[in-house]
């Protein structure tokens, strides 16, 4: 199948201009809900969405608040971190998202945004600036090191922190003591004005392939390989099997489903159809054994 691309060099168009495709296909991208201080004290709120955690041991964690894009002018956070190396990086859950974006409204110098957005500060145990009382989970960090990547307007400034304490709440963990994704409902930055909510029928399972070696699409039977049924994700699924079943348990599921009976009277090409179809409906619904029965049955 051909794809018709186009190509974007960043140095051909405008910051603006690439910061926006970039920005829209580099999705979703979890928030860094940032509370600093400077160092007379004042307290500053704003979301990054380029941020993630980079270790656990120690517990690293790295945002970046960016140059301005318009003006290249720096952020109140940047200019907190540099004179208070310390912050808070909140999680946002659905129920504060639309606070979360009003605090990104760039209000001037020592206005607090807990104010202006209505969030709740929290006094912190290890750090100075106050975590959001409403946040499902939080980290107290320190600042170690803070990287420029450029002096122009869009140019990131790398800010790694540890991680000194996590808070989470209690109503967000389910029976084991494990953070639950629908519980915590959390939101992440898209492109635009574009957010994305990962809860619901937005969260799904797969399987990591650590404590056996799947054969991999490459060893599917051809016919399975090039369907025209089965999707990339299927292929994916029946590739992640280390182990296909045997004859006598493919015999004994086609037997039992009636599947010869099904399939009686329809051409090579349609029988095929079929099976690839069925296999896919079990696909969907995490039988991957059931599929691969389905697909090696005669």
């Amino acid at each position: 199948m051909s794809l018709k691309t186009i190509s974007v060099d960043p140095k051909a168009v405008s910051t603006a201009a690439f910061h926006g495709h970039m920005l829209s296909a580099v999705v979703p991208r979890p928030i860094a809900f940032a509370s600093t201080v400077d160092k007379e004290g004042n307290v500053n709120l704003s979301p990054f969405s380029f941020f993630n955690c980079f270790g656990s041991n120690p517990p690293i964690l790295i945002f970046s608040p960016s140059r301005r894009v318009r003006d290249n002018t720096t952020k109140h956070t940047l200019e907190n971190v540099l004179e208070v190396p310390e912050v808070v990086i909140n999680i946002v859950s659905y129920n504060i998202a639309e606070q979360m974006s009003l605090a990104s409204t760039e209000y001037g110098r020592g206005i607090n945004e807990f104010i202006k957005s209505g969030l709740t500060p929290h006094d912190s145990e290890r750090v100075k600036p106050p975590r959001v009382a409403e946040a499902p989970a939080a980290f107290e960090c320190i600042v170690k090191q803070v990287i420029p990547l450029g002096e122009e307007g869009g140019a990131g400034n790398l800010v790694v922190c540890e991680v000194l304490l996590m808070h989470i709440h209690e109503q967000v963990l389910n029976e084991e003591g494990k953070i639950d994704p629908h519980k915590l409902d959390a939101v992440a930055r898209m492109g635009s004005d574009y957010y994305c909510r990962a809860s619901g029928s937005a969260v799904f399972e797969i399987a990591k392939p650590l404590r056996h070696l799947g054969i991999g699409v490459d060893q599917l039977p051809e016919p399975i390989r090039n369907s025209s049924i089965l999707t990339g994700n299927d292929l994916g699924k029946l590739g992640n099997t280390e182990k296909l079943p045997d004859s006598d348990s493919v015999k004994d599921f086609a037997e039992q489903e009636g599947l010869a009976t099904q399939w009686s009277g329809l051409s090579e090409r349609e029988r095929k159809q079929q099976q690839h179809l069925l296999a896919q409906k079990y696909l969907q619904r995490g039988l991957v054994a059931e599929a691969w029965k389905v697909l090696l049955s005669d």
